[in-house]
């Protein structure tokens, strides 16, 4: 942290989507000033702000903004759903627009608001190649060689989907942390166990790599609804429950659409005191 943030404090949004919540910081006018430490710290509920995950609003590359974004744990975060539907929405309300284009890990996406005030984000094709999910070379993303048959899917980050009898009957804070870990994911993974409502409706819920149990993860329902499909349970178009709400998941030709709604919280800033712990 440097001397001129600890200075004058650093100024932050809160913001969720279904629950799934986050510290939004915008460094777009100076440098990034998001270290590890400064994400475990933020990430705190106790002794911080507390969040799922910390985004980063930078300049575009060859659009209108990009975001990073971090763990609880101060680790990187390749991808964030519900975040980037909530930011899109900031950056469409700033620039008077219904619609943006944002770079993440990912390259390019698109985000749009409907009519009916749900925040919709392109979140770029499923990776089902198991070199960059990424998952042991040996492995079979379609059917991983761990009990319950699970699939795996990448959108910018990874994740292991357990299609379920009944997913309120898991145990996700039991066994979530031991697939995060198994050997298979050389990158951890996230969790996800999911159950058939109806053809054109899921149940899940989930276990984030580096956060925990979460209400909601935008890329973890898209896996979820891709693995679905390819695993013939359903459409490419599904309403997926989760924790906190409701999402809409529609696989196109230009990759996994995710909508639903946005919620900003409240405007603050870090004190001088906090940041000079850093």
């Amino acid at each position: 942290m440097n001397n001129a943030q600890n200075t004058a404090g650093l100024p932050f949004m809160k913001m969720h989507g279904l629950g799934n919540d986050f510290v939004v910081i915008d460094a777009r006018e100076g440098a990034d000033p998001v270290t590890p430490a400064l994400a475990r710290a933020l990430g705190d509920r106790h002794r911080g702000v507390g969040f799922d995950q910390l985004a980063v609003i930078r300049p575009g590359q060859g659009t209108d903004f990009t975001l990073d974004f971090w763990n609880s744990d101060g680790s990187r975060a390749g991808a964030c759903g519900n975040a980037t539907r909530c930011v899109s929405d900031y950056m469409m309300r700033q620039l008077g627009r219904d619609q943006v284009s944002l770079t993440t890990e990912r390259g390019q996406l698109a985000a749009l608001r409907r009519a009916d005030g749900l925040v919709s984000v392109n979140m770029g094709a499923p990776i089902l190649e198991a070199a960059l999910i990424p998952i042991a070379p040996s492995a079979d993303p379609a059917h991983l060689p761990l009990s319950g048959d699970p699939i795996a899917v990448g959108m910018g980050n990874p994740h292991c989907i357990y299609f379920v009898a009944d997913a309120e009957a898991v145990d996700v804070a039991g066994l979530g942390p031991a697939v995060e870990h198994d050997p298979i994911f050389p990158e951890r993974s996230n969790v996800e166990f999911a159950s058939l409502i109806t053809p054109d409706h899921l149940r899940m819920r989930v276990w984030e790599r580096g956060a925990g149990i979460t209400l909601a993860c935008g890329s973890g329902t898209c896996a979820t609804a891709v693995a679905a499909n390819l695993r013939g349970l359903t459409g490419k178009r599904v309403l997926v429950d989760v924790d906190g709400g409701q999402l809409e998941i529609d696989w196109r030709e230009d990759g996994v659409w995710m909508t639903g709604p946005v919620a900003h919280v409240f405007d603050a800033t870090l004190t001088p005191d906090f940041l000079a712990t850093l």
